[in-house]
Order: structure tokens, then sequence, then C-alpha cells
């Protein structure tokens, strides 16, 4: 790990390394998505963290497969993590560790079953005794993205779709960030730096708002679980539908850590628009949605955030700077208000591969989102980033405990 970096900057320009593997159906053949492998990072992994790096970028949210560092049950591989570290460290790049990326070992039934969450812990715990030095963590990424594609879309790993299923989900992923964060607290000053989907719901009339509502509920219970909030009325149904244990335990663990930088994962395709407008939604639009709804998700959480991912996608790729521009002044309004936005993340670093189907699809078809396309040549956007962190890197010192 970069040895002159330590905590979390008062604003971070940050990037990282998409690596999702859960497994879909895909011509009804279960297949394990891999995206770290379409992308072939790992074999040009110093060329690929130098890029980044000579952006002027230091903070790199990282991760490697659970599934490739636990091949059977309680039995670590840490290669690939023993790579990553010593490349982040020649690098100077400070990793964000993100331990669980959408998908479980072979070993595992799926999210929806909780037998996994205690495997996990194990997992995290290996992990603490191995590496001294990492300080910031996801552990699960996106958990409410997690549950929702695996319990309630159908979409990835359990494939399952009701409503019962996405709470159980949810409560399983939120419990297992938690137990992670707890053993993190416990062992280390670590902080938790969230990434999560984060939805805006945008009602066209007065007759379309209570379904916004309900869409904004049902993803807003991951951060309610999180922190210890009431969920809405929308939710309440939680209490009948997850094992009284899990949530328990839930309770007992939600808003201990006080070292939280909450993610919002904010992208142009993640504004949802409830009813029919007149017209389609424009770029200024999704960001003043996005606004609005961090200012209120602030005063419902009242926690220090950051926008954990955004790209260009659902846009086409030459909007890339016109968006990071848009979405960097709406955080410098917030934090003018005196909100706590704490920085940006571009995700990725390179071009994702099967996004634009939500990996349902994956037959490598490229999703132009990144810094540098699959050739590894910079675009305009890149240079853009690389400004503002220029701009940030002396204004924004690292925060410490």
């Amino acid at each position: 790990m970069s040895k002159h970096a330590v905590g979390f900057p008062d604003f971070a320009v940050a990037c990282g390394e998409e690596a999702s593997d859960p497994t879909v159906l895909h011509e009804g053949v279960v297949v394990r998505v891999d995206e770290l492998t379409a992308s072939e990072h790992l074999s040009h992994q110093d060329e690929d963290l130098a890029a980044v790096a000579g952006l002027g970028v230091t903070l790199w949210r990282y991760g490697m497969p659970w599934r490739l560092a636990e091949p059977d049950p309680g039995v670590y591989d840490w290669t690939l993590w023993d790579q990553a570290l010593e490349a982040c460290s020649r690098h100077g790049l400070t990793p964000v560790i993100d331990l669980c990326h959408f998908g479980l070992p072979d070993h595992y039934p799926g999210f929806c079953d909780p037998s996994w969450v205690e495997g996990f812990a194990k997992y995290v715990a290996a992990f603490l005794a191995r590496y001294r030095e990492p300080i910031l963590f996801t552990p699960v990424n996106e958990p409410m993205i997690t549950a929702m594609s695996s319990g309630f879309l159908g979409a990835w790993n359990d494939r399952r779709s009701s409503r019962g299923d996405y709470m159980n989900a949810l409560a399983h992923v939120t419990l297992a960030n938690l137990e992670a964060m707890a053993l993190v607290d416990a062992d280390r000053n670590g902080w938790w730096i969230g990434a999560e989907g984060f939805g805006c719901h945008v009602a066209a009339s007065p007759a379309d708002q209570p379904a916004a509502d309900a869409a904004r509920a049902l993803e807003q219970l991951v951060w309610d679980l999180h922190f210890g909030v009431e969920p809405r009325a929308e939710v309440a149904d939680v209490e009948q539908l997850v094992d009284p244990a899990v949530l328990s335990r839930i309770h007992a663990l939600a808003g201990r850590s006080e070292r939280v930088i909450a993610g919002h994962d904010f992208y142009p395709v993640s504004v949802t628009v409830h009813g029919r407008l007149a017209e389609r939604l424009t770029i200024d639009d999704r960001l003043a949605a996005y606004e609005r709804e961090a200012r209120l998700w602030f005063k419902r959480y009242g926690r220090p955030f950051w926008v954990a991912e955004t790209s260009n996608l659902g846009l086409p790729v030459d909007d890339g700077s016109r968006w990071l521009h848009g979405l960097t002044a709406v955080l410098e309004r917030l934090r003018a208000d005196g909100l706590p936005a704490r920085g940006i993340c571009w995700y990725s670093r390179g071009d994702q591969f099967d996004w634009h189907t939500m990996l349902l699809r994956p037959i490598g078809e490229v999703t132009e989102v990144g810094l540098f396309d699959t050739a590894r040549v910079a675009r305009p956007v890149a240079g853009e980033f690389a400004r503002l962190a220029d701009e940030h890197s002396l204004a924004s010192p690292p925060e410490h405990d």
C-alpha cells in the first residue's frame, strides 16, 4: 500500500478496476461472468496501475474475486491479492479493498441463503491477519444492487424474483458488511468506504409519486439497515419477511462505526422516471435529480458521502467530459452548502464488457465507459480527470482518525 496516504481525503478523486463476477443464465447455461478476464487487466496490471497513477490519482478501488481467493471452504490462495497490493505499492496507489463484488465462491448456493455470511467473516478475518496495512474497505460492493439483482430481478446468482427473497438477500449482505467492518474496527482504525447504487426516482405527475416513493424506500432500505434508521412505511414488512435473529444481529451492529464515507454510485442510467414525461431527460435533468436526491438522503442519514462510482454509462462515450464537469459542479454546490460530499470516483479505469445488458448477455461486447479504451488509450475524459485530481491533490489532505 502507498505509504504517503492515511485515512480518507477531504475530497477524493479516485478510480477503480471493474471486477464483477456474478453467475447468470445465458442460453440455458449458468455462466460465470469474469470482468477481470475480459479486460485482461491481470496480464496488464503494472501498465494499468501506472496509467492511473499517471493521472495524479492516488486512491484506487480494487478487489480480487473472492471465489479465486477461497477456491475451497476455508482454503485461501493469496496469490492475486499479494500481486495486487504489491502493484499498488509500486505505483503509489492507496487501495480501497473490495472483498465481494457481486459473486460468491462456488461452494455457496447464493445470497438468499445465509450460510455464506459466516464464511465471508472468516475470509475477512484471514485477510486482515495477512495484510496489516490496508485501512480503507468496501467489504461488499453495492449490497442493494447485489440483493436486487439476485433476489428481486431474477438476474444474477440465485436468480430469484420476490420481495421476500430480496429482503432476505439484502439482510444477509448487510449483515456480512457489518460483520466485516466490526472485524476491521476491532483490528485497526479502518474505514468503511461505501459503494452503493444510488437511484433517483422522478415522478412524472403527482399521481406517479407513490410509485416513486415506494421504489426509493425499497432501495434505501439498505441504508436504513446499515445506519439503524427506522425503515419507511413502504418497507416496514421487512420485520415480517426476514429472520428475526438476522435482524437482531443487524440492529446490534448498525451505525457503530464512526469512520464511514457512504457511497453514492450514480450514473446517467441511475435516474428512473415513474410515469411518462413529454420529453426525454437531458444530462442537466439527470444531474438535477441527483442533487435533489443527495440533499434528501443527507437530511435522512446525516453521513459523509462520496460518488463512489460514475461514468457516462447510458450516454455516448463522447459525453464523458460533460458528465464529469456537471457532476463535479453538483458536488461543489453541495459542499458550499455545508454537505460533506467527499469525492468522486470514475468507474472504471478501462472499458467494461456487457454492462449495457446488466451482464445478462455475457458475450464480450464492449461497454464504452472507461477513462481508457480497450486498447488502453486515454480518452479525453481522462485528461479532464487528471486536471481534477491535480486541483484537489494539495487541497485535500488525508483525514486522520
